[in-house]
């Protein structure tokens, strides 16, 4: 892991915000266009106090006002009772308990040989966000370990072994690939101007009990917790042509901030297409996504994923027997469908507290500090959408979807396709201010290492350096009110 903590030294910015400047606009502060459903122009203006937080729903239509446990795990609003059983079916895949199949009964589901859990649910609970272990003997639960080699011309390639992820679990009679030991590492905290110190840690890994041989000098390796998966269907449905609107892979206009697109293989369309999905845009649709963690995670098999979990090296593992049908696969297509199904149609919960004058000053605030130019506040889906609920809606989702370099502070080290080891795609925050109520902690980033909003501002870097600085810069209660608006996001 990276041993760079965030820089203590800053600049001097702490009139930014109070003269109402608003650096790195360009692509997406509250003060943007968008077309509205009716062909109109929809403004959003952040002058005369005016923060946005009135004009777009969350969710757009998929937005639901729930601050329950349980409001990430709500259907759209308006789905056809067809649709709704659809959308069922897909919540019983989602937490269904995958078992062993024996082999005098090939047609039971197929877990493994390798896997990390039994369901989805297990490291998405309730649809949200998963958290590190405590400690070196603390199971990994809802985060896994990603794994990799150089190969030709430095690209990363599986771990020829161990593939691309490292299993701590394993079927009866075979031994699991081996485990993560996590410890967790002070680094010196960061210092603001007003003398207040915020601790900060991140986490040191090591691998232990490994079945079959060490790693080698060239494992690279990154341990990534479970994101939230609702409303992701919405972030499917935003056009290609809106994402490389707001790239700048070269910096043209100067702002320091780029913003690049992961360009990664589409099974489902043969083709190359954007990233949208995980910690570094690493999957081009839900669908595929959704495959792939069968695959990874439970060891189910798909149409897009059908030659297993484990790698030529590990024969014994190869010998035993599996639940394929006669397709051989595991998963059908219907089951994949439903699924899919189901994560696209995850409604997003309402954004709270537009009448608190202290969040409202947040918002403007995280439009001055320069957040909005990679937190994108607002994002339309176009006409083409996979179902009528999710087309030509504007929503708040607070991201990009570009990969963006966060600095060494942050690095993994570990490439995945076109992203660097540096880079990461930029999160959505809604919902942030229900996570813990839903999942009982408020851990963020990555691999989990900061445990609060403020923890994970101060770990930007790279390109977000001065996002960061210019907040922190702020007296105490500009920082307050800009931390409360994210909780009620």
């Amino acid at each position: 892991m990276a041993s760079e903590s965030p820089a203590n030294r800053l600049p001097g910015a702490g009139e930014t915000a109070r003269r109402g400047e608003t650096p790195g606009t360009r692509r997406g502060g509250l003060g943007v266009l968008l077309a509205a459903a009716t062909g109109g122009l929809l403004v959003l203006s952040l002058g005369a106090g005016g923060d946005g937080l009135d004009a777009v729903p969350a969710g757009g239509g998929l937005t639901v006002h729930d601050e329950t446990s349980r409001a990430f795990g709500q259907h759209a609003p308006g789905l056809a009772l067809r649709e709704l059983r659809r959308f069922t079916i897909g919540n019983r895949l989602f937490n269904t308990n995958w078992v062993t199949a024996p082999a005098s009964v090939r047609s039971l589901d197929g877990l493994g040989p390798y896997f990390n859990r039994v369901s989805c649910s297990a490291c998405h609970v309730r649809d949200g966000r998963g958290r590190p272990p405590d400690g070196p003997d603390a199971p990994m639960m809802s985060m896994l370990v990603r794994l990799s080699v150089p190969g030709p011309g430095g690209d990363p390639v599986p771990h020829p072994v161990y593939g691309d992820q490292l299993h701590d679990r394993a079927v009866q009679g075979l031994a699991p690939e081996g485990r993560a030991a996590v410890t967790w590492e002070a680094v010196a905290p960061f210092v603001y101007p007003d003398g207040r110190e915020v601790p900060l840690r991140r986490p040191r890994l090591a691998v232990v009990d490994l079945a079959d041989g060490p790693l080698g000098p060239d494992a690279m390796l990154s341990p990534r917790v479970a994101n939230a998966v609702f409303g992701l269907g919405l972030l499917e449905a935003v056009p290609e042509a809106d994402l490389l609107a707001r790239t700048d892979p070269d910096d043209a206009d100067g702002d320091g901030v780029s913003g690049r697109i992961n360009r990664v293989w589409d099974h489902d369309a043969g083709a190359w297409a954007p990233g949208r999905f995980g910690w570094k845009a690493n999957q081009p649709s839900l669908r595929q996504q959704a495959a792939a963690a069968m695959a990874g995670d439970i060891g189910v098999t798909s149409e897009h994923f059908a030659g297993g979990n484990f790698t030529a090296a590990q024969t014994a593992a190869a010998a035993l027997p599996d639940g394929r049908d006669e397709e051989g696969v595991e998963f059908s297509r219907r089951q994949l469908d439903r699924l899919t199904f189901y994560l696209q149609t995850l409604a997003v919960p309402a954004q709270r507290g537009a009448a608190d004058p202290r969040v409202r000053r947040g918002a403007r605030l995280f439009n001055a500090a320069g957040c909005t130019t990679c937190h994108t506040p607002v994002q339309r889906t176009g006409p083409a959408a996979a179902h009528r609920e999710l087309a030509n809606q504007t929503f708040a989702p607070y991201t990009d979807l570009l990969l963006h370099d966060m600095g060494e502070g942050l690095a993994d080290g570990r490439p995945d396709g076109r992203a660097s080891g540096r880079e990461w795609r930029t999160p959505p925050l809604w919902g942030l201010g229900l996570q813990q109520r839903v999942n009982g902690h408020g851990f963020l980033l990555h691999d989990g290492r900061a445990r609060t909003a403020e923890e994970a501002v101060l770990w930007h870097g790279g390109e977000a350096a001065g996002a960061r600085d210019r907040f922190a810069g702020w007296p105490a209660d500009d920082r307050a009110a800009l931390l409360a608006f994210l909780h009620a996001l």
